[in-house]
C-alpha cells in the first residue's frame, strides 16, 4: 500500500466547557486532547491501516508524551517527531460560540512546532513517501513552508502524489510566505479539498461552480469541497459527484474535516471510486463530530461502517477491500 506523509504541527486542545465568547473571563476548561490537523490526518489514515508519518517537533513535556503516545499506538510512524529541549508542545485553546463557531487561542509561533525542520529522520520519511498531504495551517512557520516544498518537489518528480487541505485559521493567516506556500502547493495538488469559503481565495468566481471551473482550467485534476451537514461534492473534468451528509447530533465538530480528508484520500489512493469514497469519508467526518475532543472522534473501518448503519439504516454504505486493522507496527 501507499505510504502517506504529512509535514505540520501537533498541538494540545484544551476546550472551555461552556460556550462563550473567547476567554476573557475565567472558565472551566477540560483537557488536554491529542491534537493539530496534520496529526488527526494520520492518525485517521493510520487507523485505516495506511503505512502513515508525520514530520513534526513536540516539547520534551507532557504534551508532547501525550501525542507520541496516542499517534504511536494507533499506528502512525512517529520517528519523524523531533523532541525539542528548548521548546514546549503547541497547544491551542478553543471556546465554542453559541452560534456554533469558535475561537480560538494558539500558541504556536513559539512552540516546538515553530522549530520543524529537515532531519535525517524527516529526509528518510520523504525519501519513502508515495502521498504527501498537505495542510495549510502548517504554513504558520518559514521553515515548515521550505520542508513542505521541498516534499511536494521531491515526492512529486519521482511519480508521488500530492493532496491539498487549505485548512487556513484566522489566527494564522497573516503568516510570512503563506501565499506563495498556498499557490505551491495547490499548482502541484492531486487533489484539492477546500472546507466551503476556502475554495474562494483561489478563485475569482463567486459561486462554487464557476470557482471549480477555474480551478479544472488551471490544471487540478480533482477537488473535493468539505461541506459539513451539507455533505461534500466531488469534481473533476467529467462532471460532479453530490454525496450527503450522515444525520448526527454535533459535539465537537473540531477535527472532523481531517477525519474526512483522511478518510477520502485514504480510499482514493486505493483506488475507490469518488462516490464511494465520499460515502465513507462522510461517514467517518459525522462519527468524528458525535466525539469530544478533536482526535477522539478518529475510527476504524468497522467503527465508521457501524455507525453509518446505526445513522442511517436505510442507506448502503458501499463495500470496499480493506484490511481489519492497522498494516504496520507503531515505531
Amino acid at each position: 500500500m501507499k505510504r502517506i506523509l504529512t509535514i505540520g504541527e501537533i498541538v494540545v486542545e484544551i476546550m472551555a466547557v461552556e460556550r462563550g465568547n473567547g476567554f476573557r473571563a475565567p472558565t472551566a476548561l477540560v483537557g488536554p486532547f491529542p491534537s493539530g490537523a496534520p496529526a488527526i490526518f494520520i492518525d485517521q489514515a493510520a487507523k485505516l491501516g495506511q503505512p502513515a508519518a508525520i514530520v513534526s517537533c513536540v516539547g520534551d513535556d507532557d504534551f508532547g508524551a501525550l501525542n507520541i503516545a496516542r499517534l504511536r499506538a494507533d499506528g502512525v510512524d512517529t520517528s519523524g517527531i523531533e523532541i525539542s529541549p528548548d521548546a514546549a508542545t503547541g497547544s491551542a485553546f478553543v471556546r465554542y460560540r453559541q452560534d456554533g463557531q469558535r475561537d480560538f487561542v494558539f500558541n504556536l509561533r513559539r512552540s516546538a512546532a515553530a522549530a520543524i525542520r529537515p532531519t535525517p529522520a524527516a529526509s528518510a520519511l520523504i525519501a519513502a513517501a508515495d502521498h504527501l498531504h498537505v495542510m495549510g495551517s502548517a504554513f504558520f512557520a518559514p521553515g515548515i513552508v521550505g520542508l513542505v516544498h521541498d516534499a511536494i518537489e521531491a515526492i512529486k518528480g519521482r511519480g508521488g502524489t500530492v493532496s491539498f487541505d487549505p485548512n487556513i485559521r484566522k489566527e494564522i493567516a497573516g503568516s510570512p510566505d503563506m501565499r506563495a506556500a498556498l499557490d505551491h502547493a495547490l499548482n502541484n495538488a492531486d487533489l484539492f479539498m477546500p472546507s466551503g469559503p476556502e475554495l474562494f481565495l483561489f478563485a475569482a468566481a463567486d459561486s462554487e461552480q464557476g470557482a471549480v471551473d477555474e480551478l479544472l482550467a488551471r490544471g487540478v485534476p480533482a477537488i473535493v469541497v468539505k461541506d459539513g451537514r451539507n455533505g461534500a461534492r466531488y469534481y473533476d473534468p467529467a462532471g460532479r459527484i453530490d454525496c450527503p451528509a450522515f444525520p448526527v447530533e454535533e459535539l465537537d465538530p473540531t477535527g472532523a474535516g481531517d477525519v474526512f480528508g483522511a478518510t477520502f484520500v485514504t480510499l482514493w489512493l486505493r483506488g475507490v471510486q469518488p462516490a464511494g469514497a465520499l460515502e465513507w469519508a462522510n461517514a467517518s467526518g459525522a462519527l468524528a463530530v458525535s466525539v469530544k475532543g478533536p482526535m477522539e472522534g478518529t475510527s476504524s473501518f468497522a467503527q465508521i461502517e457501524d455507525f453509518a448503519k446505526r445513522a442511517s439504516p436505510q442507506r448502503a454504505i458501499p463495500a470496499i477491500g480493506r484490511p481489519n486493522q492497522s498494516s504496520q507496527e507503531p515505531s
